[in-house]
């Protein structure tokens, strides 16, 4: 055994967990190919809430190393880190261009969430809360959070447009934008059929190319495709500090700490099952310290300039690769970290072949829905409001919100009250004095 392999092993113990180095590397490669449409559609989504897209995708990409760096050396975990759909798409169409908020104040909501995070990890809270909230809601917000997204992807393609009749109804189809996002999402699901890995990648280079065919993009001036990356200077260390103890910053801040929770834990311990490293009790050895590092990567990502960072569902195709410990996510950091000089590259991505993969994980997001028992009418109808405000509404917040407060109604009204938390009782009540605030004396 040489030097720089029995480092390896000493590290990443990859004998215990049956891998070897090649295999690590590989495994981080197809996780990078399936969750790096993140670095098209994140900067193109913050950028409608006014951020710079180019500070944007260097903090995102820096953000997201940074979080693999201690998934891998700290949790010795196969996962990787990024910024969260969902959680950026409430940052930009909820925070900022539906409550009015600057784009500051939503990262001042990220860097506090993220350092709430990392003391509820370090005492276990994170998981008490968790468990304190009933699994209806919890597949209602993964729902509600994927119809809202793919919303979001059908109107920035133009596929769904505003009408004064209807409120909403279908746009100009017979178009070349149209055309580029039509294309691309069958793509996207031929490929994702067929099981290939990166599909959603594949889709947007395909639609990208269209596009280009088409007219819908353009190479940038002078043809140039690679370059140093760009400046956060305008989106790095810009928090907002001013009405920050109000119910709107409590409300954003408990949104984001809600979805990103349920995102974390969730995806740590279905993508460890597949890998089989969950114990004979259960657990998952080290989770403590992945909740840590998805903390860091949320404070470290406020504070260059992104939206929360999570782990990301797409882990499981590392792992489906074979990836069993940390250097498949160090390896996963090599591969963002090589996206730092491909900024030309990514920035003629048209929104329509973004949108598509919107689309795409919006169909992803909803498979929770079978896991809601729709005959109990105490869960079903809170969970069923939890689904439809969120797109309605134009609010992940308004859905979490008006899904607690009729979950508790309902249970206390039908003399089910043990089965409420006193955790979800505290909350339904902020919520409601929230709605009631435009009432109250003070």
């Amino acid at each position: 055994m040489n030097s720089s392999s029995g480092f390896l092993e000493k590290t990443f113990s990859l004998r215990e967990r049956n891998t070897n180095a090649k295999t690590e590397f590989m495994a981080g490669l197809t996780t990078f190919m399936t969750m790096s449409y993140i670095l098209v559609v994140n900067p193109n989504m913050l950028a409608e809430a006014g951020m710079d897209k180019g500070g944007v995708f260097t903090g995102t990409i820096l953000a997201s190393i940074i979080a693999m760096i201690f998934m891998g050396l700290f949790a010795n975990l196969p996962f990787g880190l990024s910024a969260g759909m969902g959680l950026n798409a409430f940052f930009t169409y909820t925070v900022v261009l539906s409550m009015g908020h600057p784009w500051s104040y939503a990262l001042t909501a990220v860097f506090l969430e993220g350092i709430i995070f990392i003391v509820m990890s370090f005492f276990n809270i994170r998981e008490a809360i968790f468990t304190s909230i009933p699994m209806s809601l919890k597949n209602a917000v993964s729902v509600g959070i994927g119809l809202f997204i793919t919303l979001v992807g059908l109107i920035s393609a133009g596929i769904i447009v505003n009408n004064d009749a209807t409120l909403i109804a279908l746009g100009e189809i017979a178009s070349r934008p149209s055309l580029v996002f039509i294309v691309t999402l069958m793509i996207m699901a031929f490929l994702t059929a067929k099981n290939v890995k990166g599909a959603l990648l594949y889709g947007i280079v395909a639609g990208t190319i269209l596009a280009l065919v088409l007219g819908v993009t353009h190479f940038p001036e002078g043809g140039i495709l690679f370059s140093l990356p760009p400046s956060i200077k305008d989106v790095a260390f810009k928090l907002h500090w001013k009405n920050i103890f109000t119910f709107d910053m409590f409300s954003v801040m408990f949104t984001f700490l809600f979805v990103d929770l349920f995102d974390t834990v969730g995806t740590l311990t279905g993508v460890a099952t597949k890998a089989n490293l969950i114990d004979e009790d259960g657990n998952l050895p080290g989770v403590g310290r992945a909740l840590l590092s998805d903390a860091i990567g949320t404070v470290v990502g406020a504070l260059l300039g992104t939206s929360t960072v999570t782990t990301f569902v797409e882990s499981a195709s590392g792992v489906a690769d074979g990836g069993r410990t940390g250097l498949t996510a160090i390896s996963c950091a090599f591969f963002f970290f090589l996206s730092l000089f491909l900024f030309p590259i990514f920035s003629i991505v048209p929104a329509q072949a973004t949108s598509a993969a919107l689309v795409m994980v919006g169909l992803f997001m909803i498979s929770p829905i079978n896991l809601i028992k729709l005959d109990d009418y105490t869960d079903s109808v809170p969970a069923f409001l939890t689904i439809v405000t969120m797109p309605f509404a134009y609010s992940i917040a308004e859905g979490i919100s008006v899904g607690m407060i009729s979950y508790v109604i309902l249970k206390v009204a039908t003399g089910r009250h043990k089965e409420v938390s006193p955790v979800m009782y505290i909350l339904a009540l902020i919520f409601t004095l929230r709605y009631l605030r435009p009432l109250l004396p003070f």
